[in-house]
């Protein structure tokens, strides 16, 4: 401010006009963003067919469906009544292990491929855009075709529940670790990367010494957020055939079977949230890695 007081007025007056003619326009941009997010979300609820009084005039029904799926528990037979409603707990456990195997394998194949593939897709390593181009486009195939959408496909190709779901957990995971490890490739620092090509290694060469040093815990981190996003999506597979525990589900709740659609629930929700701790302390000591000299 010093500084524009000492200058003349008539250059003060054209600062202090263009400053406020930029502010003028930053508010404008806002508020038209405002306008049009307000806008859209409109017209939103006009597709989504969401109505505040239906919603509102129905919103009880949810809470009484929940509570019809909720046994009912005496305190003088506390133990007997959570007996009989984890009655098929052993069989339950069973599928619920399917479950885990099914995105223990989707995502461990899923990131062998994203892994394979990402290093092409990189924009630092890979200046042919021939190469680099076509790999952008198949991780993006992979990550917007929804999985369960793949399952479907799977199924009807290979008649198998199991392997259709974890085959199409194992693509969806390709295209999404795809994407995240190639961004993290490009923001490697590119002086050892200079330095081992400068001795003549070849590109396969420079990968392995100059670049995974740099992006292996960062892409360690990236699968297992992917696995405890993975977990979830496989406890729904089974709605379209794919296996797992979510098909006991699906047959609880059409069967009208008082009690076991709750425990099913509390079953994977327990499950989904021990994964989902497990893996962030993991991923907790592996930013704390990094961060050591």
């Amino acid at each position: 401010m010093p500084a524009i007081n000492n200058l003349p007025d008539s250059q003060s007056r054209a600062l202090l006009a263009a400053y406020q003619a930029a502010s003028a326009l930053k508010r404008r941009r806002i508020w038209l963003g405002f306008i049009v997010g307000i806008a859209c979300f409109a017209v939103s609820l006009h597709i989504a067919d969401v109505r505040p009084y239906v919603l509102w005039t129905h919103i009880g029904n949810f809470g009484g469906y929940v509570g019809r799926m909720l046994p009912s528990l005496r305190f003088d037979h506390l133990f007997s009544d959570i007996a009989d409603w984890f009655w098929g707990f052993k069989r339950w456990m069973a599928l619920l292990g399917d479950t885990l195997l099914i995105a223990y394998f989707g995502t461990v194949a899923g990131a062998i491929g994203a892994f394979l593939l990402c290093f092409t897709a990189s924009s630092n390593l890979m200046p042919n855009w021939l190469i680099r181009e076509p790999v952008r486009r198949l991780f993006e195939f992979c990550r917007s075709v929804p999985d369960l959408v793949f399952a479907m496909i799977f199924l009807v190709a290979f008649k198998s529940g199991p392997m259709a779901g974890g085959l199409a957990l194992a693509v969806h995971t390709i295209g999404a670790l795809g994407k995240l490890f190639s961004e993290v490739v490009e923001n490697i620092d590119m002086k050892p990367v200079e330095g081992t090509t400068a001795t003549g290694a070849s590109w396969i060469a420079t990968v392995r010494f100059a670049v995974l040093p740099q992006v292996l815990q960062n892409f360690a981190s990236y699968t297992l957020l992917r696995f405890e996003i993975n977990v979830r999506s496989a406890t729904v597979m089974a709605f379209v055939g794919a296996g797992g525990i979510s098909q006991e589900l699906l047959t609880a709740i059409r069967t009208y079977r008082a009690g076991d659609p709750s425990a099913i629930l509390l079953l994977m929700i327990g499950t989904v949230f021990l994964i989902d701790m497990i893996s962030e302390q993991l991923r907790h000591r592996l930013a704390g890695m990094e961060k050591k000299p």
